[in-house]
């Protein structure tokens, strides 16, 4: 968020030299922080479970619950493909200065941070069902703000619905691979799950290229049909409750 704002600051529609110099400057650091880190040990098991491989995922596969997870997060974080390529130019375009988007930017950062942090209260008050229709309403409205207008103010609005089209339907998903994922095979389904939106995601990123360059902002609307669709299946698909009290430790 600092690096976000601070950038959007200093560069401008002509001169974007300031992002290449902090990206160079924080990679920089980053890679001189690794001689911080602590030599990592590896703790023997008496008895370690083989990898599932390929008949472990076509297992995965098999539960229903599991393919709901794949379908819905594919459905709404591919929807996120539009925004992530186009939203910085079609909001240039609009004539929206570069230290307005930059706010604009980080008010989607910060509410991702604040679901991360409340959402496993919110999930076990209201359970993974409302957690996961919640997050495909919001990219509905998100998206089709998005693709109505450019006025700040108003995406100023929706920007904060991140929090819910990203973060709260990954603690939804987590909590349901939880339910129905065994231990031994929880690498792989995290692979899956990753492998399943990245794919998506790609693919929708090359058509938002297409759409964009024929449509301009029109084009987020297909992205808020791609949320309608994943409405249903977090509906009847995920559960109205979780029988864990707790978040697994599964990390994004």
């Amino acid at each position: 968020m600092a690096g976000t704002l601070t950038v959007g600051q200093l560069a401008t529609g002509h001169d974007v030299t300031p992002i290449i110099w902090m990206n160079a400057s924080l990679l920089a650091a980053t890679a001189g922080a690794t001689a911080l880190l602590p030599n990592a040990t590896t703790r023997s098991r008496a008895h370690p479970a083989p990898p599932p491989g390929l008949a472990g995922a076509r297992g995965l596969l098999k539960r229903r619950g599991f393919r709901v997870i794949v379908i819905v997060s594919a459905l709404v974080y591919g929807s996120h493909a539009m925004h992530d390529a186009f939203a910085v130019i079609w909001w240039s375009h609009a004539g929206i200065d570069t230290s307005l988007i930059s706010v604009l930017w980080s008010e989607a950062v910060a509410a991702e941070v604040l679901v991360f942090v409340i959402g496993p209260a919110l999930i076990r008050r209201f359970g993974v069902r409302a957690a996961a229709t919640l997050a495909a309403a919001a990219g509905i409205i998100r998206w089709t703000v998005a693709a109505t207008t450019t006025s700040v103010l108003l995406l100023s609005l929706v920007q904060p619905l991140h929090g819910l089209t990203f973060a709260l339907l990954h603690l939804a998903c987590m909590r349901m691979m939880a339910d129905n994922v065994p231990a031994n095979s929880a690498a792989t389904a995290q692979a899956l799950y990753a492998f399943g939106s990245g794919c998506v995601t790609a693919a929708l990123t090359l058509l938002s290229g297409a759409l964009y360059a024929r449509y301009g902002g029109v084009s987020f609307l297909p992205m808020a049909m791609l949320c309608a669709t994943a409405l249903p299946f977090a509906w009847f698909g995920f559960p109205a409750r979780s029988p864990k009290s707790e978040l697994p430790a599964f990390r994004h």
